[in-house]
């Protein structure tokens, strides 16, 4: 492991330096290996991991290229690690998103136009009761990840979005499905949106704070009663 961490390290450093960059094609292993004074299996393993963190792209029969090393690639592992946690993991989780999502929401209520606030209307008005759970996570993704994106920071809207997977919306809307309780939670979804178009940001952090402490509050009362 030492060999290929000191491969992961330098090829890293590569990339640093600006020796390579975003989309370009790293060297042929050989080539690569003998530069860095490294194995060629060594190499090949720390490929292997760069690829698996979506810093690498291996396209067999063309070569090893860098990735755009945008955000949204390089915290894709963390959705995965999300949906691994149990419960109690779960909601050390959800507190970290209940820390960042208001706080990018509060940005976003300076920088969102009349269009961005009506497509939030449209998303909302499109699912009610009846909606099925897939439409409901759909929905729920599309209007969070809206809001944050809004914010103009591109780490902190791919953070949050992973800090609550598919995989633990699905739990939650499947929850209040059955609680009845969807239109309480789109009637918040609302709230957030009138205060983001009267660009109270900071209403539109505390009704978030509220909205996002109330899911965390029925996670917590589901790991306790199961």
């Amino acid at each position: 492991m030492a060999v290929t961490d000191e491969a992961i390290f330098k090829i890293k450093e590569m990339i640093l330096s600006g020796e390579i960059g975003p989309g370009d094609r790293l060297p042929p292993e050989k080539e690569l290996s003998e530069r860095l004074g490294l194995s060629r299996s060594s190499m090949r393993e720390a490929i292997k991991a760069l690829e698996v963190i979506r810093v690498l792209d291996v396209r067999r029969g063309d070569g090893t290229y860098v990735t755009s090393l945008e955000p949204r690639l390089l915290l894709e592992a963390l959705s995965f690690v999300v949906d691994l946690h149990a419960d109690n993991s779960i909601l050390d989780l959800f507190a970290v998103r209940r820390i960042l999502e208001p706080a990018a929401v509060a940005l976003a209520a300076v920088r969102m136009d009349a269009a961005a606030i009506a497509e939030l209307r449209d998303q909302i008005r499109s699912v009610s009761d009846s909606t099925s759970v897939e439409g409901l996570v759909a929905h729920d993704l599309e209007f969070h990840g809206a809001i944050v994106a809004a914010a103009g920071n591109s780490y902190l809207a791919s953070l949050v979005d992973s800090l609550s997977s598919s995989t633990v919306r699905a739990r939650i809307w499947r929850g209040l499905t059955q609680e009845h309780a969807v239109a309480r939670t789109l009637a918040e979804h609302v709230s957030i949106v009138d205060a983001l178009e009267r660009g109270d940001a900071d209403l539109a952090q505390a009704l978030t704070i509220v909205h996002i402490s109330g899911v965390e509050q029925w996670l917590r009362d589901a790991a306790v009663g199961s």
